[in-house]
């Protein structure tokens, strides 16, 4: 079994210029998505995170701590699944899912 890490970016103006309806929706996504890694036997660790806005973030550096997140990108970690599956494949088709509501999904296998 491997773990995996799915890691969801977005950017904090888009995320802010939201309506709470277009919020729902999209957390209405993320359950169909638990449901559908429960469905094909992916084993959901965190049960998904959404993290705090960057702007809430510290940074800390062997040069000082900074207010704000780690880089100046415009997109920012907006949450994460920690998965635990034998089909990577599959885990790819699941997260097709989510897809249609977040920009992007990044999967990376950890030991």
């Amino acid at each position: 079994m491997t773990r995996y890490y799915l890691l969801i970016p977005n950017v904090e103006a888009e995320w802010q210029a939201k309506s709470e309806d277009d919020r729902n929706a999209l957390f209405a996504v993320h359950e169909k998505f638990a449901a559908l890694l429960a469905e094909r036997g992916h084993t959901d660790l965190r049960h998904g995170a959404a993290l705090d806005l960057p702007s809430t973030a510290v940074t800390v550096r062997a040069s000082g701590v900074t207010d704000g997140p780690y880089t100046e990108a415009a997109e920012h970690l907006a949450g994460l699944y920690v998965v635990e599956s034998e089909d990577r494949d599959d885990l790819v088709e699941c997260c097709k899912l989510l897809a249609t509501v977040e920009s992007a999904i990044e999967i990376r296998a950890a030991d």
